[in-house]
């Protein structure tokens, strides 16, 4: 995971691959894929639906990077997160060369996060809860 073709994204083109990501899905369909809280309730749907459909990781590849790539912004938007290219001993921590730093310093992978939800699904790896529950975030994050 972490790939756009045979290209590992870097943390500065994120933001675009979410949009990029978003604009598509919501071109034919009406998902309120609105940067918020609450529209991680519909990524984890959209990831049960994969996982339902019997899809496997790597023909769902280029969907779950862009539900990753929406999480991460979502923190963005709503925590105060920064995406984050991680260090070597990160990466090999993380398994993946990009995450998102909150405001205190601490670094998550939104990237793994959903694909942990599609690897293992049920309500522990809720992506609603996760963030609900994630130390680090703003106090008052820009909308």
């Amino acid at each position: 995971m972490g790939q756009v073709g045979e290209r590992v994204p870097r943390a500065v083109e994120m933001r675009t691959c979410a949009a990029a990501f978003v604009s598509r899905v919501t071109a034919r369909n009406r998902l309120p894929l609105d940067y918020s809280e609450r529209s991680l309730r519909i990524v984890g749907f959209l990831i049960d639906g994969l996982r339902k459909g019997g899809a496997c990781r790597e023909e769902a590849h280029d969907t779950l990077f862009g539900l990753g790539a929406y999480v991460g912004e979502v923190l963005v938007h709503r925590a105060g997160a920064l995406w984050w290219e991680f260090d070597a001993s990160q990466r090999a921590y993380f398994g993946q060369p990009i995450g998102v730093r909150m405001p205190d310093g601490r670094v998550w992978k939104p990237l793994g996060k959903v694909l942990n939800r599609f690897e293992v699904g049920g309500p522990e790896e809720s992506l609603q809860l996760f963030y609900m529950t994630l130390h680090g975030r703003a106090r008052r994050a820009a909308a």
